[in-house]
């Protein structure tokens, strides 16, 4: 299942991607980026002949919304990592010295499970540092009268050109993932968290 939120305010998928490529592209990670703005996705990876731990990737997807940047973090492929556990297992299972030798293997390993919440991490921390967050930003609270099609500006209750109820139709988003939730729904359509009542 991939994981997706939106970022709004005045950011560039190249902002998140040299941040993440910055955190990454060291160590047994090789990080290769696809594309420009304003579609981008970054791939991690660990080295094809890394010293220690199994193989895993992910792929993060970065595109440009209205007012943002929608992010997007594929499903890792773990397997070479489950692969390089077991091994560590069976071979303490045989000798428990043995564990002494795959240490370097283990570490590595447990890094690459956390990979994803290391990730989001790195994004989250972008985020903050252009300033952006999940919440709507002021260009895009307003909101269309459903009877005559005016632009109101936030907060009014009544349409400023026919004077019609605006209550229903005032946009919020998500805090969990940034998705724009209408002002009835109770549940975020995209991550499934319980939104506050209004």
């Amino acid at each position: 299942m991939t994981d997706t939120r939106i970022y709004h305010g005045e950011l560039q998928p190249s902002d998140i991607a040299r941040d993440i490529i910055a955190q990454f592209n060291r160590g047994n990670f090789r990080v290769q980026q696809i594309g420009r703005d304003p579609k981008i996705a970054v791939q991690i990876a660990t080295h094809q002949f890394a010293q220690s731990g199994g193989q895993t990737a992910l792929t993060v997807t970065l595109h440009k919304v209205e007012d943002g940047v929608s992010v997007q973090v594929g499903n890792q492929a773990w397997m070479g990592v489950a692969a390089s556990l077991g091994m560590t297992a069976l071979s303490t299972l045989r000798n428990p010295f043995s564990l002494l030798s795959r240490i370097d293997d283990l570490a590595q390993d447990i890094e690459s499970l956390h990979l994803d919440q290391d990730i989001w991490e790195v994004i989250e921390k972008s985020a903050r540092q252009h300033g952006v967050g999940k919440a709507l930003s002021d260009r895009l609270k307003r909101y269309i009268c459903p009877y005559c099609n005016t632009p109101n500006p936030v907060g009014r209750s009544n349409c400023i050109a026919c004077g019609a109820p605006l209550g229903d139709i005032q946009p919020r988003t998500c805090m969990n993932c940034g998705f724009i939730v209408h002002s009835l729904e109770r549940e975020c359509p995209n991550c499934h968290a319980k939104l506050p009542p209004i």
